[in-house]
């Protein structure tokens, strides 16, 4: 099992990368604002069963292909790195501006939590961020490498919970009025180009 310091440095890296503009956290703050903070955490918690469903599967194929191959675990991480650095290229280009409000019809509970699972099981860029992550905080001495990364997945979607489910909170109040400022969409765009090129970096350099 990981130590109590790895899981509280993951977890606040996992807070930070949250907290960074994403397409989940975006959907969030317009569902909560056009809808209320109910529908929002609704939708937090489809997005969250989706990560559930994303820890899985990468804790299961890719703890075979770490146990069974060095090949595949320098391919994996530099694939991952290389993905890491267009995350931060896109990030560090992304336009501002005012974001066009959306319009649903009705928002029932259950609609809006399979609304949040199928936005998020549809991005494939989740379970390749995941394997480009999650297996940074594995250390092979400390036990059975699938359960590590799955812990490290329960607790990534507990600090996307955590997050998420603040913005569900808050954004019926400020979500339009931050979307709207150039200057905080710049400064996001930026610190989430920073800490995708820093963990970049830190795959890269890894070691089985």
């Amino acid at each position: 099992m990981p130590s109590i310091d790895t899981l509280l440095t993951f977890l606040g890296i996992a807070v930070l990368l949250s907290l960074a503009p994403g397409p989940d956290n975006i959907f969030v703050l317009l569902q909560s604002a056009m809808h209320g903070t109910r529908a929002g955490l609704t939708v937090v918690l489809g997005l969250c069963t989706g990560l559930l469903v994303h820890t899985a599967v990468v804790a299961v194929g890719l703890a075979a292909l770490l146990a069974a191959s060095a090949l595949a675990f320098t391919v994996l991480k530099i694939a991952g790195a290389l993905y890491l650095v267009w995350l931060a290229w896109q990030a560090f280009r992304a336009p501002v501006g005012e974001m066009a409000p959306q319009h649903a019809d009705g928002h029932p509970p259950r609609r809006m939590y399979w609304r949040g699972v199928v936005m998020n099981l549809t991005n494939p860029k989740v379970v390749i961020f995941f394997l480009a992550f999650l297996p940074q905080f594995v250390v092979a001495e400390r036990g059975h490498v699938a359960l590590q990364l799955m812990v490290f997945g329960f607790v990534f979607i507990l600090a996307t919970l955590l997050v998420f489910g603040a913005i569900a909170w808050f954004s019926g109040v400020f979500g339009r009025v931050l979307m709207r400022s150039a200057r905080v969409q710049r400064a996001m765009n930026w610190f989430a180009g920073t800490v995708f090129l820093a963990l970049a970096g830190r795959l890269a350099l890894s070691q089985r």
